[in-house]
């Protein structure tokens, strides 16, 4: 079994040999230990192959990045549902965790959101400064018609017959059956992670209410206490995402990182800005940029003991950038800056407390 890492470590999402963001302009970031990647050509509920894991490796690797943790190995809908068939494909999600293990991996993200991932109602909202960033209105959303739906981000993931398929397959899914169905998958590879040391990490919901009668069922510290006492596994952890989470305004995201510190293996960091009760857009990582505590987070990270993955999180689009919504290179880059400041302030206060400087 793997030891846990002792420190924190920065690491940058990276889409594979397809994406814009070459990795020696991910290496170039200050204290930028790692990328956050994945197998994308695989079928979701297949077992990801040795070959290609090693292959991701080895690109990394000749980067100078390290590949510790995958974001993420996708859990079928048919292991969400209860369908007779999941049993084959918890099985399989537990053999492309032994091989992931073989290949140094220590943490998997992962989420067991229905259907969608994330929401937004637009991927380049405009911004005064003339960025361009994420933005979520509710009552835009909740006026698409469900049967007809067109999101941004998702239009090309399923057809319309798909998308209704699900949709209707999730009608009898409560909060409490998809509850049962997470606790079941997470029972069914706990044993793989046992034996490879690897942390699952579950991200929240994003956003975390239901929509489209879709339920919804990591929303914050209700939702984390449920979890763990379903499953004490120390391999049952958290990728605290300050953005998801902080859409809820009923989470003190500061007072949840400093209780589960030890159980958040990965963090996501990232800003929002509260434009109404469930309105939001994304906006630069600093504290005062925005509505959520990054300062009070991160501080809270250190004080209690997290020693864990961080990445900067969704960015705005600045500097006439055109990549892929929310992943340019520029502003993620700041937000890194930022953080890597946040914690060496932290860390320092906390050695000077100690005596340990």
């Amino acid at each position: 079994m793997r030891e846990r890492i002792n420190k924190m470590k920065m690491t940058f999402r990276w889409y594979g040999e397809g994406d814009s963001i070459p990795l020696e302009y991910i290496k170039q970031i200050p204290n930028m230990s790692g990328v956050v990647t994945a197998v994308y050509d695989v079928p979701v509920g297949e077992v990801w192959s040795e070959e290609k894991i090693m292959r991701l490796k080895e690109s990394s690797g000749k980067a100078g990045l390290e590949m510790e943790v995958i974001e993420s190995v996708p859990v079928h809908e048919d292991i969400k549902l209860g369908k007779a068939g999941r049993d084959r494909l918890i099985a399989n999600y537990a053999q492309t965790i032994r091989n992931l293990g073989k290949a140094g991996v220590k943490c998997v993200c992962y989420n067991f959101m229905p259907v969608f991932d994330w929401l937004r109602t637009e991927l380049k909202h405009k911004n005064e400064d003339g960025s361009t960033s994420l933005c979520y209105e509710h009552e835009a959303l909740m006026k698409l018609d469900p049967k007809n739906l067109r999101l941004p981000g998702w239009d090309e993931s399923y057809t319309r017959e798909e998308l209704n398929g699900l949709l209707s397959a999730y009608k009898g899914i409560t909060h409490e059956k998809l509850f049962e169905n997470l606790v079941y998958f997470l029972k069914g590879i706990m044993a793989a992670c046992d034996e490879t040391g690897i942390d699952m990490a579950i991200h929240p919901d994003d956003p975390p209410w239901d929509m489209f009668g879709l339920p919804r069922i990591i929303t914050g510290e209700e939702s984390y206490e449920k979890l763990f006492a379903a499953v004490p596994d120390k391999h049952n952890g958290i990728t605290f995402c300050t953005g998801s989470l902080g859409a809820g305004r009923w989470n003190d995201l500061p007072g949840m990182a400093a209780k589960y510190a030890e159980r958040i293996y990965f963090a996501h960091i990232r800003q929002l800005q509260y434009e109404g009760e469930r309105d939001f857009k994304e906006a630069g990582h600093l504290t005062k940029g925005g509505s959520l505590d990054i300062y009070g987070v991160v501080r809270a990270l250190v004080k209690n003991g997290f020693k864990g993955y961080v990445r900067p999180d969704h960015g705005r689009n600045i500097w006439g950038e055109d990549g892929k919504p929310g992943y340019g290179l520029y502003d993620r880059a700041l937000g890194a800056a930022y953080l890597n400041g946040l914690f060496e302030a932290a860390e320092k206060e906390e050695e000077e407390k100690n005596g340990t400087v």
